[in-house]
């Protein structure tokens, strides 16, 4: 009789399961970017199946994929109509924007979920499961933390509009000035560039991109290209793989950037997962060992959790899922849904399970809730962890409880960075046989050592290695001298004859000058010059003493030509006259060649001459002439005494602009200094390309 019992209970059992399949046929739709996802699909499905615990594996999973070289609608529906006819149980899968719209109608239509990594729509469909959280409070959350109040929203029109509009809410709400730009269409990176140097115009230095991650590169390179990534600029990533996007050179700069982040590594599910997927081999699995591992990679694998864990639920609650006969026409009209669609779309949204995402679980419109999302900051080390954010704590501050008293300025060393520069910063005479800050003297030296006192707290003065002040290298955007020690966080403060600049304050902050200075000309001394043989010659220049002599030649050349043609010049003495009156002689002129240079050179000399002009025409050129000599005369005179018992400083260099107008004197300035950053940027004196 028992045995009897025993053979009935177990034909019960066996009945009860028997209308359940042992092989569940899931489909895959891939596009041509997903490579690292479909890996993890496959491999995630490979775990599943492997599990050596038949009470945990009661039955198999098989997929068919499809891989779709375009997102057309074509295309879509003949890969959806495949998986249907192949009669599968539900479809794994990512879209976009054109192929959204048609496998949610198809969904909706014929009763098949439709379980999905890719963003979270906007409406509110049916047989759609969502295992990618949104963002939309997290980022209010953040923003809100930070305090913005004005900002630049970079979006990406294919991931929706849901965190645009809320941002557009909050801003009206709040106040907020916020300038929203798409660029979804955008695919050149000189597009990029182009809309950085517009906000850079406004004086935006607050970014939130809200990209996917190969995206969010190609904006942040360009960041990088145009130096928008100093200090006091800010950038929130709005994705959840803040780990896979390349930060390391913006950071570099001394940007700000935070992000969120959902898969947490110290979890035990993904520590296991990332043991196993390091060892497979790419062969097989493609961008499975050398790549990081992707959040929508980490998604997929998650979706298969939750597939494999809604049929559990389905066999033990006995729901005959069984596809018997034809699958039918998905394209049928009107369509025909599958029956057992409903069943299997309320056992995806009842399920709950921990993944390598965190806590699973989804609403009545299968959308993600009761998940957290980590906040991530980049800092020296490389991310790290600064809070979390959830649909009922919202975002809470991890690092406000962190802070101990061994962090704190009291408790540690400050490295102040200075520059050897008389009289600010100087070695003493036996520094030699002194040790730490006891070795430097000087005003700054002074002036730290007042600092530390009043707030109370360890110095330790270090010398700048490559002795400059600091300057940002235009190629690869990168700073050194003390400006670089700030920035990279070698050194706390600096305290030097650092000078204030416009492209120095972007990256750090300066207190109150000690000292107000501008731009002087250092020029060496000229020498003093004694008076010499020729130093009569002073008073006039070069110019001036030619001219005298080609005026002089000339004057006496002219006054020869008019004695010449002049017949008042031609006259006879009377004792000539009285001689022989029938062969009178010939007429003499007094203004010779000869005569008239002497007449000339009495005239300047001041001292005279015996003979004169008598024509009206000679004597004007000899008053002329006169007159000149007159002025020249008294100029001369009167500066000679000046020139001969004064020392003459020459000083060649007055300005600027005369030391850019000639090339004979060498010049220069300190390298890495704000005077030949000021000269490098320069419009109006192009003295740069000679320093």
């Amino acid at each position: 009789m028992a045995q009897r019992v025993v053979l009935f209970l177990l034909w019960l059992f066996g009945r009860s399961y028997a209308g359940f399949p042992n092989q569940i046929n899931i489909g895959g739709l891939f596009m041509r970017s997903t490579v690292q996802e479909h890996s993890a699909f496959r491999f995630a499905v490979q775990l599943y199946n492997t599990n050596q615990n038949t009470t945990e594996k009661p039955f198999h999973l098989n997929y068919n994929v499809d891989n779709l070289e375009s997102s057309n609608s074509f295309s879509v529906t003949h890969a959806f109509c495949s998986q249907f006819s192949r009669g599968v149980y539900a479809i794994f899968g990512f879209y976009d924007k054109k192929s959204m719209n048609t496998l949610t109608s198809f969904c909706g239509a014929l009763h098949t979920s439709f379980v999905t990594p890719s963003y979270p729509t906007d409406n509110e469909v049916q047989f759609v499961i969502q295992m990618r959280p949104a963002l939309r409070g997290a980022v209010l959350s953040l923003l809100s933390h930070y305090k913005w109040q004005k900002f630049v929203y970079l979006y990406d029109t294919e991931r929706g509009f849901s965190i645009l509009q809320a941002i557009m809410e909050a801003a009206v709400a709040n106040n907020w000035q916020v300038t929203a730009r798409s660029v979804s269409s955008t695919t050149d990176a000189a597009e990029f560039k182009r809309i950085i140097e517009e906000m850079d115009r406004r004086q935006e230095k607050r970014y939130v991109i809200d990209c996917e991650v190969a995206r969010s590169n190609t904006i942040l390179e360009q960041v990088v290209n145009l130096g928008k990534n100093s200090r006091g600029y800010h950038y929130i990533l709005a994705n959840l793989g803040f780990t896979n996007v390349s930060l390391d050179k913006v950071f570099a700069g001394g940007a700000n950037i935070s992000g969120f982040q959902i898969v947490n590594p110290e979890n035990p599910i993904v520590q296991q997962f990332m043991q196993r997927w390091e060892r497979l081999d790419e062969r097989e699995f493609p961008e499975a060992r050398n790549t990081p591992l992707k959040y929508t990679s980490a998604l997929t694998h998650d979706a298969i959790l939750v597939i494999a864990e809604a049929f559990r639920y389905l066999r033990r609650q006995r729901v005959d899922v069984s596809r018997r006969g034809s699958a039918g026409d998905c394209l049928a009209n009107p369509a025909v849904p599958w029956s057992q669609g409903i069943d299997i779309e309320r056992a995806l949204k009842t399920v709950q399970v921990h993944g390598m995402t965190g806590n699973i679980q989804f609403d009545n419109y299968g959308r993600r809730t009761n998940f957290t999302i980590d906040v991530y900051e980049m800092k020296t080390g490389g991310p790290r962890k600064i809070g979390y954010w959830n649909e009922y704590e919202r975002f809470v501050n991890i690092m406000d409880l962190q802070v101990t008293n061994d962090s704190s300025v009291e408790n540690r060393t400050i490295v102040v960075t200075t520059i050897m520069e008389a009289p600010y910063v100087m070695y003493k005479k036996n520094f030699m046989h002194l040790e730490g800050n006891d070795r430097y003297e000087g005003y700054c030296v002074d002036l730290a050592s007042e600092i530390a006192k009043h707030v109370g707290i360890k110095y330790k003065l270090s010398i700048v290695m490559d002795g400059k002040y600091g300057a940002r290298d235009p190629e690869t955007k990168t700073w050194n001298g003390m400006v670089g020690e700030l920035v990279y966080g070698r050194a706390d403060i600096a305290v030097a004859p650092l000078t204030i600049t416009l492209v120095r304050e972007e990256v750090i902050d300066f207190s109150k000058p000690f000292m107000s200075l501008g731009i002087s000309i250092m020029i060496k001394k000229p020498q003093k010059s004694k008076p010499g043989v020729f130093s009569f010659l002073d008073p006039l220049a070069y110019e001036i003493w030619m001219c005298i002599v080609f005026a002089y030649i000339g004057v006496s050349v002219v006054l020869f030509l008019v004695s010449r043609f002049s017949p008042y010049e031609w006259n006879l003495e009377e004792q000539d006259e009285t001689k022989d009156p029938q062969m009178p002689p010939d007429p003499p002129n007094d203004f010779g060649i000869f005569n008239s240079l002497w007449f000339s050179l009495g005239a300047f000399m001041q001292q005279g001459c015996d003979i004169s002009p008598r024509s009206l025409s000679g004597r004007i050129v000899g008053g002329v002439w006169w007159f000149f000599t007159l002025i020249i005369i008294s100029s001369y005179t009167a500066n000679l005494a000046a020139f001969l018992t004064v020392e003459r400083m020459v000083s060649p260099i007055e300005s600027a602009e005369d030391l850019a107008k000639q090339t004979e004197i060498a010049y220069g300035t300190l390298d890495s200094g704000s005077t030949k950053e000021f000269f490098r940027v320069s419009t109006s004196l192009k003295l740069f390309g000679f320093v």
